[in-house]
């Protein structure tokens, strides 16, 4: 795609504005900082009123990133811990359904939502995810930005100071390990980088959602359950890929009233509480069925991110990887299961099935 020569200040505008925004929500130790960090940066600047532009045409290039990033979370090790985990599994789709329902009901019924945006905003999986489905099936990206981006930062803060008080537990934020460039081997940047390319090619023709996503988050997880390769993408891939993504839906906000984005966030704050309210709920079913604490059971359901979940998890004192895996298996089921159910319920709704494309 060929951009005007006069929007190339707009964009570097925007990008610079991302990656101090990112910085700094990196610093105060804010939620998936490199993405929430750019989108609420530049969408303050654009609600402004600044000479933004969004990296769009950059967006073809970074969710094959994110897709083989979320890939890399699976481990063949999470295989033997299944037969543990299986009530806690099998009662996973239930939660889902609950509280995708529920959140719908909500957006549809207060907030007067189209079904498409109802459902994607609805539906509890990754900001990431939720935002290129959602898009792909014809949603409104910042309106599920925002309602995701809230929702994360509002499940993560509220169960961080409910454990604070209640459980006298406070998890303090430890360094993720960092992948650097000189890390992998040239074998696996070819498997890697075949991943991310052939993974958005092979994913057109077999007509998944979202190819650019799907195609290459399968064959990540299938080479990171096989071995072939056990890194991650490069951090510093990982983190210019999430802060182009949270630039461009920063900018989505140019032309938006105040009072539109004060109305979603009110919207989005009674969703969350009912979110949580559902994840409660059955946190503690999980205990006369499978035995697991009103405590881990909420940790493990809870809709907020895998990596604070998980640093919740250890700061407790409980299993992590049970944590984790939960948290890998929701994200897997609402990004695979999600568009199928649209798919199929769209049109009873009101709504238009995805498009092949990538939004």
């Amino acid at each position: 795609m060929t951009l005007p020569s006069s929007l190339w200040p707009r964009i570097a505008l925007a990008a610079i504005i991302g990656i101090l925004s990112g910085g700094l929500a990196a610093r105060v130790g804010l939620p998936l900082p490199w993405m929430l960090g750019p989108m609420l940066g530049c969408g303050l600047a654009a609600l402004a009123g600044a000479p933004l532009h969004g990296p769009v045409p950059a967006r073809g290039v970074v969710v094959p990133i994110i897709g083989v990033m979320l890939g890399s979370g699976f481990h063949p090790e999470m295989l033997g811990h299944m037969a543990n985990w299986t009530g806690t599994l099998i009662l996973l789709p239930a939660f889902l359904a609950a509280a995708t329902g529920a959140s719908f009901v909500f957006y549809r019924s207060v907030g007067g939502y189209r079904p498409v945006d109802a459902f994607f905003c609805a539906a509890p999986g990754g900001l990431n995810e939720m935002v290129i489905l959602g898009g792909a099936a014809g949603g409104d990206e910042r309106r599920i930005a925002l309602a995701h981006a809230l929702r994360v930062f509002l499940v993560i803060s509220i169960i961080a100071l409910v454990y604070a008080l209640v459980l006298d537990i406070r998890a303090a934020r430890g360094a993720q390990t960092w992948v650097g460039l000189g890390d992998l081997s040239l074998r696996d940047w070819a498997v890697l980088g075949g991943c991310a390319i052939l993974g958005a090619v092979l994913a057109k023709p077999l007509r998944l959602p979202a190819p650019q996503l799907f195609g290459p988050g399968l064959l990540s997880a299938a080479a990171h359950l096989t071995e072939i390769v056990t890194l991650p993408p490069p951090s510093i891939l990982v983190i210019a890929s999430q802060i182009t993504i949270g630039t461009i839906l920063g900018c989505r906000f140019i032309g938006v009233k105040p009072r539109e984005m004060g109305r979603d966030m009110a919207l989005g704050l009674g969703a969350t509480l009912i979110l949580l309210c559902v994840t409660t709920v059955f946190a503690a079913l999980l205990g006369p069925l499978t035995g697991t604490s009103l405590a881990e059971g909420v940790l493990a359901y809870s809709p907020g991110g895998l990596t604070e979940m998980s640093l919740l998890a250890l700061a407790m004192g409980q299993d992590v990887a049970f944590v984790s895996t939960m948290h890998i298996a929701r994200i897997v089921m609402v990004v695979f299961g999600m568009p199928l159910a649209f798919r199929s319920f769209g049109a009873r709704l009101g709504g238009s099935p995805p498009e092949d494309g990538d939004g």
